[in-house]
């Protein structure tokens, strides 16, 4: 049976060094506060000091504030929200941000887009960019195992998603995915041509996979042959 994930939103909970903004317009101490967490996971407010927030939703701590400014005021409203997202990541390799076409080397690109847990594979790869050689039909997702040191790769045909408009496959992404974008067999013939005659060009070694992945890959297949 296929791989599948449900593709909707998760709650974030925040980390070091997000950016969180608090609004408390019956609160002139701490209403328009952007604060950056700090690396002991606590923020500093006015009034209310230093306040640890570290792995916790904005709900969670919406309700914590609201907690301890009851000290000071009756019925206290607070809102909070993440303004940066930079604790958390998800990685995008292969042929993405970047043409495959015309004169000169072609390369490949690598971008760490940042983690908000709303990001779908579909989203990802429209932000990345895919270029003429991306093979849409093997788009490879390599996750964490709970074994340790193992990778759990999951293949999705974007191609069919698009054609078919099933979108069952448009993975809701975790933190510290992988997203490897391969070049289609005739395009990694092309970049190993053009790796031939332009050898001291930038090419990044956009036909192969990073050798760890490609490790990973084939442990896989090995433990799926079983």
């Amino acid at each position: 049976m296929a791989y599948q994930e449900p593709s909707s939103s998760i709650e974030y909970r925040v980390g070091i060094p997000d950016t969180i903004a608090v609004t408390a317009p019956q609160i002139p101490e701490i209403d328009g506060e952007r604060q950056v967490i700090q690396p002991h996971g606590k923020i500093s407010l006015r009034l209310l000091g230093e306040v640890h927030v570290d792995g916790m939703t904005v709900k969670e701590i919406a309700a914590k504030l609201t907690t301890l400014l009851k000290e000071y005021y009756e019925n206290p409203k607070v809102q909070v929200r993440v303004a940066g997202y930079a604790s958390k990541k998800i990685y995008v390799f292969g042929q993405v941000g970047g043409s495959a076409s015309g004169g000169g080397a072609s390369t490949s690109g690598g971008q760490a887009m940042p983690y908000t847990g709303r990001n779908t594979l579909l989203d990802t790869l429209a932000d990345a960019g895919l270029n003429i050689i991306a093979w849409r039909s093997q788009i490879k997702v390599i996750r964490a195992n709970p074994e340790k040191h193992k990778r759990h790769v999951i293949n999705v045909d974007i191609d069919r998603m698009v054609e078919k408009g099933d979108t069952s496959m448009n993975l809701l992404l975790e933190p510290g995915d992988i997203v490897y974008v391969p070049p289609t067999p005739l395009g990694w013939v092309g970049l190993r041509v053009q790796e031939l005659m332009f050898p001291f060009s930038p090419i990044m070694n956009g036909y192969t996979m990073p050798a760890t992945m490609m490790a990973t890959h084939d442990v896989y297949d090995e433990r799926r042959d079983e």
